[in-house]
């Protein structure tokens, strides 16, 4: 009897062994946050980053700017900013300043701006005009626009010192005229490299290319990518694109503060390829 017992209660804990699945132990290099899924998508997309410049060209005067970027900042705080592909990797100034960033000088320290210039910038821009679909070509000049206000404390302390004290404001004003037949010979332009995968794991990915129009040869191209660290966390006022600037590759300079500058980068690069012809 004993032995039939020990019978049954062997085969019952094999039936039970059976039917009871393995636990499987968890495999170390499988990403298991969605953190650490990001960041091996995000190093795999760095591996294809960087500047790749082909060709240069000497003495340049105006460029074309296929496409300008708008004037609105996508922040990242709806889904719709999430997915949008609009190059926030990219992104340094839009509209006009974008326009106007190309035709401003450059300071003794590489500053771009239209003050104690010691280099000047490109002598036109050309775009279309997205309300009309017309080709414009761009120039621009410091100008008086108004007046200094004569009983502020300070003008009148300038005026006290010299009589002569200049009270005109001066800023830089953008010319705007139908651009001639023939457009420049090289354009500059950008895209959102973005899938919808990396967008999910808040990836933005861009591409800017300065093109010869005339034999449509890329003679550059510079191939970003960041990723915000929050993955789409917006508590507190949090700005996802903005902060993945801190997560990027090619890095961007590092601004007091320790904040990353991503202005004038679209002229930082044109500019290694384009050489702004100077003087006469």
């Amino acid at each position: 009897m004993n032995g039939i017992k020990s019978i049954f209660v062997a085969t019952l804990l094999l039936l039970m062994a059976c039917g009871t699945p393995a636990q499987k132990t968890p495999d170390p290099a499988v990403p298991t946050s969605r953190l650490a899924i990001a960041e091996a998508m995000f190093q795999e997309r760095c591996k294809t980053a960087g500047e790749k410049i082909y060709r240069t060209a000497e003495n340049v005067e105006g460029i074309f700017l296929m496409k300008v970027r708008p004037n609105g900042i996508n922040y990242g705080h709806t889904p719709e900013q999430q997915f949008a592909l609009d190059d926030p990797y990219g992104r340094d100034l839009g509209g006009e300043g974008y326009i106007e960033n190309f035709l401003l000088g450059r300071t003794e320290k590489g500053s771009v701006t239209f003050v104690n210039n010691v280099t000047t910038g490109y002598r036109y821009v050309e775009a279309i005009d997205p309300v009309d679909g017309k080709r414009y070509r761009y120039t621009g000049s410091m100008r008086a626009i108004g007046k200094k206000d004569v009983t502020a404390y300070n003008v009148q302390v300038e005026l006290k010192r010299d009589p002569n004290y200049d009270l005109n404001i001066y800023a830089f004003v953008l010319d705007k005229t139908p651009a001639p037949a023939d457009s420049p010979r090289y354009g500059v332009t950008y895209d959102d490299i973005s899938t919808h995968e990396e967008r999910e794991y808040w990836i933005a990915g861009s591409s800017l290319k300065v093109i010869d129009l005339k034999s449509n040869e890329v003679m550059a191209e510079r191939i970003g990518y960041m990723m915000d660290r929050g993955q789409g966390d917006n508590g507190g006022g949090r700005s996802p694109w903005l902060l993945a600037a801190s997560t990027a590759c090619p890095a961007f300079p590092v601004a007091p503060g320790n904040h990353p500058f991503k202005m004038n980068q679209t002229r930082d690069f044109v500019e290694k390829v384009l050489h702004i012809k100077q003087g006469n």
